[in-house]
């Protein structure tokens, strides 16, 4: 029973703030508005920053791998050396743990031309196995054709700001030049055209058969440049890279060579730092947004103490000390923190979703890799950030309730 009076004095004079004092009105409607606007804020940064790190690593991992395999020379230019990638290899880094998928590919630097342009490239042959799920979904012109490991094809899969800059169409012949001791000439037909919004990719491969590439390689069937391994589940790439050199060291020294394992954090590192620095932006908006959440709840609180003197000074004539009118007024505080927050939940999730449906906001994705704000809710990350506000809120406020302690029931009694 020694804490229902004091929740119950809590809640009346939160029932009856609305309709209180001409002072403390405005003011605890203000602090309620600053807790809703600053949860607000933080929900929407936090989606926003969530929602760039997961499409972005999916777009690269789409268009990839979270771990490649390759040669040493890989890690330096796109002439590469072959890695040997027979069944053997292939069914013992399928059966590692976390594994979802492993591919074949090869590549060979070149050049294309037509009449009036020339442009640089890497021509990029997958193999049968090639998970080619992502590019379809991002082809705008034409189709995938259905590349094989023993025929070569003539048809290729370029990007959209290749075919403009060249003025291709789906249909269209291309001439590709390769320079390897003499220059070598391959005219390919334009099967498909796609557009990931990736410049690193669109601006750079043509997509083919894993066959014609070798050839013009002069490869084996059992070599390529490398292998792109993704993972499943909540396995981690640096685990899944770390299982593979394990693996790797293994295989029997004929085929091991010179391996060399990457993550895609090691692949694009200029790209995950820039998300790194989005993470520090987004602490410096959670920081501020708390602080001033906090301070406007410091204010409201403290005007509500001056104007309940009276009712603190009676409280202790009638035998209630400092710590229980402080619970009294923090409890009075946590009502109308949990009304700003469930508030401020409404309008950040409610902005979060209509950005999610109709995406309002637009980006330019040669900068940004997307072409609108991406959003990313999650529960678990939701209730953090709501736990979180609140514990801070109440923890800022535990220095300014002190003040009930400084007033003297004699007084107060009199005090207008």
């Amino acid at each position: 029973m020694g804490m229902n009076w004091k929740f119950f004095i809590a809640r009346r004079i939160y029932r009856s703030s609305d309709g209180g004092k001409e002072v403390s009105k405005p003011a605890i409607r203000i602090a309620g508005a600053g807790i809703a606007v600053g949860l607000a804020v933080m929900v929407v940064a936090v989606a926003v920053a969530v929602g760039f790190k997961r499409q972005v690593r999916d777009k690269v991992a789409g268009l990839g791998a979270d771990v490649w395999v390759t040669s040493l020379e890989q890690a330096q230019s796109y002439q590469v050396t072959p890695v040997a990638v027979g069944d053997s290899l292939l069914d013992a880094v399928r059966r590692l743990p976390g594994v979802g998928h492993v591919q074949r590919y090869s590549t060979k630097p070149g050049m294309m031309m037509t009449a009036d342009n020339f442009l640089g490239m890497v021509l990029k042959g997958v193999g049968q196995e090639y998970d080619l799920s992502y590019l379809r979904r991002h082809l705008v012109e034409g189709e995938l054709p259905q590349w094989t490991d023993s025929v070569a094809s003539r048809q290729v899969v370029i990007s959209r700001s290749m075919a403009r800059r060249l003025h291709l169409k789906v249909g269209d012949d291309l001439l590709t030049y390769y320079l390897e001791g003499n220059v070598r000439a391959r005219k390919l037909q334009v099967a498909g055209i796609y557009e990931t919004h990736f410049a690193m990719f669109d601006e750079l491969f043509l997509l083919t058969d894993l066959y014609s590439v070798n050839r013009l390689n002069g490869w084996s069937p059992d070599e390529a440049a490398g292998l792109e391994v993704r993972v499943v589940g909540e396995v981690a790439a640096e685990s899944a890279a770390d299982r593979l050199r394990e693996c790797l060291d293994k295989v029997s020294a004929q085929e091991a060579g010179s391996y060399y394992v990457r993550t895609v954090d090691e692949v694009y590192p200029q790209l995950f730092a820039w998300l790194d620095l989005l993470d520090l932006n987004v602490w410096v908006i959670l920081i501020l947004m708390t602080g001033v959440a906090g301070f406007t709840m410091i204010s409201g609180l403290l005007i509500l103490i001056l104007e309940r003197t009276r009712m603190i000074g009676l409280l202790k004539a009638l035998g209630a000390d400092n710590t229980a009118i402080r619970h009294i007024f923090l409890t009075f505080s946590v009502f109308l923190i949990g009304r700003g927050m469930l508030w401020g939940n409404v309008v950040g999730i409610g902005v979060c979703l209509l950005q999610r449906c109709f995406q309002l906001i637009r980006l330019d994705p040669a900068t940004y890799y997307v072409d609108a704000v991406p959003i990313e809710l999650d529960l678990l990350w939701l209730l953090l950030l709501n736990i979180a506000t609140l514990v801070v809120s109440v923890l800022m406020l535990l220095g300014p309730s002190c003040l009930v302690g400084s007033i003297h029931p004699a007084r107060s009694m009199q005090y207008e």
